[in-house]
């Protein structure tokens, strides 16, 4: 049962959890030098409009979705992660210079496509070998630790773009350039930190693949999922909001800066909580407190405003990431869970593009109070659904 209590004294954590934290720590210190700054550098340098920014934002995480749920499938079917792991951070790591050339919209359009295809790949592998990595009671924990460290990487990135900014230049495309640097230091945790759970050979494990059905409750889960992304859009909208509110483009990066650090000190603690007493409650508060921060951000007209609601944002993201994916991990056994997290993955990527065309149509006719609005209203929706329709996992 997944809430079931955890014993006092638990064991540690074996290395692979840690390596692959280390992997996302170093990932995300390079995407998150790039990403706060790569809305501003679209519509300033590039002449990008706020509906190609959706556009972008909103094609790579669809992107990003239909291999998830491939990658998963695959890694299932040849029982190792770890190539496949590899293959997608290399791509990511491909596109620091593209990004750092690209002289057109477009070209940041195709630079992020790539990325997310390497996304795409890595992601459902990754958090299979996670849970593989585990017995059932650490699993909180383990996604706790990846995502607390993945967000202290989103507290380094944006402090080294901020010092660049203020004291050595000005030039985005020197950032983007540096930002490759980091990206090594990922691929070097990967292949000589993690360790694959590969599966011994048994009768059993001679089969093509282990039968995958999407069980009631799974798919009553996935749908609230599926609900509450469609009112999930790119956080860029979030930092094109805090510029118009008043925060300046070299404070951006600090804005971002405190948004991961909160996500990065809470993830941890609220993984071993959901190991405690279960996942249900950390995702239905994590939701609510999406819904009013959203609404928030449609009435905010004061720079203290954002910073506060970048603040209780970060919160809502500890709350509910190292949750979610533990209770996908809770309704599969490991020769299946490739596939359940690409399922998970899939559907928290589709809804990606919806979610932005419509947060971006909605801003330009409507203004931002009703974009962000409906973003909250879709979020109690799917709180709603979440709480009458999906039950404890087993």
């Amino acid at each position: 049962m997944s809430d079931s209590k955890a014993p006092s004294l638990r064991p540690r954590l074996p290395a692979t959890v840690w390596a692959l934290g280390w992997v996302s720590f170093f990932t995300d210190v390079s995407t998150e030098m790039v990403y706060p700054l790569l809305p501003v550098f679209l519509t300033t340098v590039l002449g990008a409009s706020m509906a190609f920014v959706g556009l972008v934002e909103g094609i790579a995480e669809s992107t990003a979705s239909l291999l998830k749920i491939a990658s998963g499938w695959w890694s299932d079917r040849v029982r190792k992660r770890k190539p496949l792991m590899i293959a997608g951070y290399g791509l990511s790591a491909l596109t620091r210079p593209l990004i750092a050339i690209a002289a057109t919209g477009g070209q940041v359009l195709g630079a992020r496509f790539i990325d997310r295809i390497g996304k795409g790949i890595r992601t459902s592998p990754r958090d299979a070998l996670l849970a593989a990595s585990v017995p059932a009671e650490q699993r909180g924990a383990a996604f706790g630790v990846q995502r607390a460290m993945d967000n202290a990487g989103a507290v380094f990135g944006p402090l080294i773009a901020w010092i660049m900014l203020q004291w050595f230049t000005s030039d985005y495309r020197v950032l983007f350039w540096i930002a490759v640097i980091p990206m090594v230091g990922a691929m070097g945790c990967l292949i000589f930190g993690a360790r694959d759970q590969v599966q011994p050979a048994t009768p059993a494990a001679d089969k093509p693949l282990v039968p995958f059905n999407i069980t009631p409750g799974f798919k009553s889960y996935l749908g609230a999922v599926l609900l509450f992304t469609l009112g999930n859009s790119s956080d860029a909208f979030l930092l094109l909001r805090a510029q118009a509110v008043g925060i300046p483009v070299s404070s951006l990066p600090l804005l971002w800066l405190a948004l991961s650090l909160v996500k990065s000190v809470s993830s941890y603690p609220a993984g071993v909580l959901s190991d405690r007493i279960g996942r249900r409650g950390l995702i239905i508060g994590g939701w609510c407190v999406y819904a009013l921060v959203y609404v928030g951000f449609g009435l905010a007209n004061q720079p203290w405003h954002i910073w506060a609601l970048f603040i209780a944002y970060g919160l809502f993201y500890g709350m509910t990431e190292s949750t979610e994916r533990a209770l996908v991990a809770d309704f599969y056994p490991d020769a299946q869970r490739g596939r359940a997290f690409g399922s998970f993955n899939f559907i928290t990527g589709i809804g990606a593009l919806p979610a932005s065309l419509l947060m971006g149509w909605l801003w330009t006719a409507f203004g931002p109070l009703v974009a962000f609005g409906s973003g909250g209203a879709l979020a109690l929706c799917a709180v709603i659904w979440f709480g009458f329709k999906v039950p404890p996992a087993r």
